[in-house]
């Protein structure tokens, strides 16, 4: 059994990067703090899984959050300290270089579209539209 970790965002993110890994981090509006936000390398098939049986016990048509071996990073917007104050952030600590979709969980219009490269933080602000 797995449980959110009540201290997420209160502290430092450790951020594993180089060769041809790098990292995202998104300024948010306040407004969606608490929002998960997924993100989708761009030409991967993996937002829209096809329905698929389970058994008698399970409907093919569900809304539960798993993908079968795929993995779809996602986290959620935080408030976190820095040197000018409290700025509502996400952080993606490890993402191979290429171009990624972003959008609210479970599969909303892609919002932010960033290039991510190798050995690099990669900044970016979430449109203010909500």
């Amino acid at each position: 059994m797995t449980s959110e970790n009540p201290y997420a965002g209160q502290g430092p993110v450790l951020l594993d990067i180089g060769d041809d890994v790098g990292a995202l981090v998104v300024t948010m509006p306040a407004i969606l703090e608490g929002v998960e936000v997924e993100i989708n390398r761009v030409g991967d098939d993996h937002r829209h899984p096809p329905l698929h049986q389970h058994g008698d016990h399970h409907p093919a048509e569900h809304d539960h959050d798993h993908d079968h071996g795929r993995h779809r990073p996602h986290v959620a917007v935080v408030a976190r300290s820095a040197a000018v104050g409290v700025i509502p952030s996400l952080v993606f600590p490890e993402l191979t270089e290429g171009r990624y979709e972003l959008y609210r969980r479970p599969a909303g219009p892609v919002e932010l579209t960033v290039t991510i490269r190798g050995g690099r933080v990669t900044e970016a602000s979430w449109p203010h539209r909500c």
